[in-house]
């Protein structure tokens, strides 16, 4: 193997395997030949105004008709300039005026196992209740409201609340502490915040509003509380003045108010990232183009029909809650399954009983869970009729080729397509993805671009570079999903994204394309090793770790190396309940068996655990530091387990 050229990487792990959809699934496909997909990908390519315009006439309702369709000064764009639209409307109304509005919109499930279901007609009586009461107290379009909320159909519903009066939302996992809640309070201007008395979380209650606050003693923009009865005590704290019962004046309003005609550029919502490689940022997007993109993208990638019941499992504080549970599928007139709960309460088959229960047809969840259920055993999805799933999706990070074939076989019944999805917080919805009845998938690909995606892999300077050795991955064109910008912050915004690559968004990612024209992501830029001169991506090392059959989990870093430059270390979680040096050596040859001596790991700590975001993203930023014997560096406010950094630093 000879030294790689600048700015590429070596690619190691080969994939050969192919798996093209049914026939009997291409053919009740929304797209069913590779041909419509081609025409629909060059129009977008070629002629992206007069695509685009067709699908925003189409697709969306308008109360004032656009004029310019996408109005482009890198970074910053605008997309169907002049026209006035609601997302709420979009997403509630124009579904009733089609005649579904009696049909479900959110189908909701508690932890401790209560019900309810809302139709369009039900769920627009709600979320015009909650509009008309966000009125009474203040809200002006323009304000941005926090939403710190359990997964009840009232977080949906205060979302769509605020969209339909023009109220911008920031949605924070009902999980972070009140520092940070106060952070992006105080970051956003927030004037208002909206919770519960408390959430369940695996048999125990959680008080929010008392985390709520002591996080608006430290936010001096917050003048409202709105308080959801969830759990039902009586002991909880309301200040007079300033917190509100949601029962006391939601309830009371009237359930017709008319969704208000707003610009297309009008800021829909604020969504801090992760903070997996760095100090949260809050990501803008606006009204229409990001509404349009949402739906499009669903209705391409989970061939959406009208008798499906759509499940996915992530949580509305973060993208794929807001993309895919609220403003593509309620846009797409879709069904949607709403839990509240955990994957393994009350016990490892919960997901697995609520498939059978609702007979889900579409199933839409991250490499983490799907890592854990094989960890936790065959034996809790047995028990169960997964024969009502005909489509599965996965989305957070990469998915390992051994996770895929698992969750092709043990859920899909080797049956169900999977669509392998690439897309990030700033792009707002799906970007690569195979489309279900034409794609023949790769275990661990997200196969091509979506229509309106083009894409490029580039090297530290900006020029092209071989895509089949890989690069940093920067999409060329404006695609109207995008970030509007970073809240409050034009330099970091333009720094983060545009600085690098003049003219072209750098997603931050690395990736390669194959012969085939298949994508394959490769990591974060940051995730790449330099070994002797040779660039290796974890996510490689990680899937030949992954394969043996006794590891679980495995998160691969760079550390310092006095002779080679970085050496690799990795934290491998297995089913061995006693692992030691002869599982480690094991593992070892096993990865130099699968791609070659020179991405055998130097380090190999076994880990009950590796430290993730609270979206399941494993934080490789505090594994560099823990392997290198540093103290963990900066933001770890998103991190979902502390105890983990504790564990890891007790192995040292």
């Amino acid at each position: 193997m000879t030294d790689t050229a600048a700015g590429q990487i070596d690619h190691v792990f080969h994939e050969r395997r192919l798996f093209p959809p049914p026939a009997e699934f291409t053919a009740k496909a929304v797209i069913r030949s590779q041909e419509q997909y081609d025409d629909l990908y060059q129009r977008a390519r070629d002629d992206r105004d007069g695509f685009w315009k067709q699908e925003a006439e189409q697709h969306l309702h308008w109360f004032e008709p656009f004029g310019e369709v996408c109005k482009w000064n890198a970074p910053h764009a605008e997309w169907f300039v002049g026209g006035k639209t609601n997302a709420s409307y979009n997403c509630i109304d124009r579904n009733i005026d089609q005649g579904r509005g009696d049909r479900a919109a959110i189908i909701w499930e508690g932890e401790p196992g209560d019900t309810r279901t809302l139709t369009y007609n039900e769920l627009k009586s709600e979320v015009c209740k909650c509009a008309a009461a966000l009125r009474e107290l203040g809200i002006q379009t323009g304000d941005v409201v926090s939403i710190y909320m359990p997964m009840t159909p009232e977080l949906a519903i205060a979302m769509l609340a605020c969209a339909r009066i023009g109220a911008i939302h920031s949605v924070i996992f009902a999980g972070f502490s009140a520092e940070s809640i106060a952070d992006r309070n105080n970051d956003a201007q927030a004037k208002m915040v909206i919770t519960s008395d408390g959430l369940h979380r695996r048999g125990k209650v959680l008080p929010l509003k008392v985390t709520v606050d002591e996080a608006l003693e430290k936010s001096p923009s917050v003048q409202t509380c709105l308080v959801l009865r969830r759990i039902g005590n009586d002991d909880v704290p309301m200040k007079d003045g300033r917190d509100v019962w949601w029962h006391d004046v939601v309830d009371k309003q009237s359930d017709d108010l008319p969704a208000e005609p707003l610009d297309s550029e009008t800021p829909l919502f604020i969504l801090y990232t992760s903070g997996s490689t760095g100090k949260p940022k809050g990501i803008l997007h606006s009204t229409a183009g990001y509404n349009l993109w949402a739906k499009r993208t669903f209705q391409w990638v989970f061939d959406h029909r009208d008798d499906d019941v759509y499940w996915c499992t992530a949580d509305c504080g973060w993208i794929t809650g807001h993309t895919y549970i609220v403003y593509g599928p309620l846009a797409a007139g879709a069904t949607c399954l709403m839990f509240e709960g955990a994957p393994n309460y009350p016990a490892e088959d919960r997901f697995w009983e609520l498939v059978e229960k609702y007979k889900v047809t579409i199933l839409y969840t991250a490499p983490t869970a799907i890592r854990a259920f094989i960890k936790w055993g065959d034996q809790h999805v047995d028990k169960h009729d997964l024969s009502s799933l005909r489509l599965l999706g996965s989305v957070g990070e990469g998915i390992n080729p051994e996770a895929w074939m698992w969750y092709h076989k043990k859920i899909g019944g080797s049956s169900c397509p999977i669509v392998d999805t690439w897309w990030q917080t700033e792009t707002g919805g799906i970007m690569m993805s195979p489309l279900p009845g034409i794609t023949a998938t790769k275990p661990g690909s997200c196969t091509q671009p979506l229509p309106g995606v083009v894409p490029s892999i580039v090297d530290e300077t900006g020029a092209s570079v071989d895509a089949e050795h890989g690069g940093m991955l920067c999409i060329d064109q404006p695609w109207p999903g995008m970030l509007r910008g970073v809240w409050g912050d034009e330099e970091r915004f333009v720094e983060t994204y545009w600085a690098t690559v003049k003219g072209k968004y750098l997603t931050g990612d690395n990736a390669r394309c194959d012969k085939d024209g298949y994508y394959w992501i490769m990591g974060r830029i940051d995730d790449v090793i330099n070994v002797s001169g040779h660039r290796l991506s974890t996510i490689e090392v990680e899937s030949a770790l992954v394969s043996h059959e006794l590891v679980c989990e495995a998160a691969v870093v760079g550390r310092p190396d006095d002779l080679k430059g970085q050496a690799i270390a990795a934290f491998v979680t297995v089913t061995d309940p006693n692992p030691g040096e002869e599982l480690r050596q094991e593992l070892r040859m096993h990865v130099r068996k699968q791609i070659g001596a020179l991405a055998q790991p130097d380090d190999i700590r076994f880990a009950a655990a590796v430290p993730k975001t609270r979206s399941g993203k494993i934080m490789r930023r505090l594994l560099r530091d823990i392997a290198a014997g540093r103290e963990a560096a900066g933001d770890t406010s998103t991190l979902e387990d502390y105890s983990v950094l504790a564990t890891l630093r007790e192995e040292e």
